[in-house]
């Protein structure tokens, strides 16, 4: 699977892009543009299953996908990102913003991808999580494993029955199991 890469001047550059909002997304990162990887059938499920999830049983926050973010010279798109709802930007109308935020997700999802670098999506989070982010999760759908990325931790490693972590007040009861079991030709 190839995905385009660009050389830009500079993130102001890359904002003025008419197609970096496209299927899949652009991202902006070190003075590079590139697209996003087409996501297959595991990676849409699990995505559309944990934000419907989410955005179901977690009171105050919701579940966003494909949002971008721009902060500290770099616009990325994460999978998904978990915002408190009083962090939802609204303009002047009181109306949800037709934009991406400008700060650091409290927690952001990145699911895995055929053929995608499992390195430049941990870099990612890496980056936000130096940024203010507070819970990253990598799915890889091929081994069935969640790595589990918090401020000034290494990364766990999540599997088979073990509940995942969530942000404080985010009341989600979620195994690894139960969340690859999405995968199965008849989930429940």
């Amino acid at each position: 699977m190839t995905t385009s890469t660009q050389k830009l001047p500079g993130l102001v550059e890359f904002l003025q892009r008419a197609d970096i909002d496209g299927s899949p997304a652009f991202e902006f990162y070190n003075g590079i543009a590139s697209q996003k990887p087409m996501p297959g059938i595991q990676h849409s499920r699990l995505q559309g299953r944990l934000a419907g999830l989410i955005n179901l049983q977690c009171q105050g926050f919701e579940a966003l996908p494909e949002l971008r973010c721009t902060l500290k010279g770099r616009s990325l798109v994460p999978d998904l990102i978990i915002l408190p709802n009083t962090d939802i930007p609204v303009d002047e109308l009181g109306r949800v913003s037709a934009k991406g935020i400008e700060f650091a997700p409290p927690w952001v999802v990145e699911i895995l991808s055929p053929n995608q670098s499992s390195l430049k999506v941990t870099r990612k989070i890496l980056f936000l999580l130096r940024c203010g982010t507070q819970l990253g999760w990598l799915i890889d759908p091929g081994e069935r494993v969640v790595l589990v990325f918090q401020p000034n931790c290494l990364p766990e490693e999540f599997v088979d029955t073990m509940r995942l972590p969530t942000l404080a007040g985010v009341n989600l009861q979620l195994t690894v199991a139960e969340m690859f079991g999405w995968l199965q030709s008849n989930p429940h």
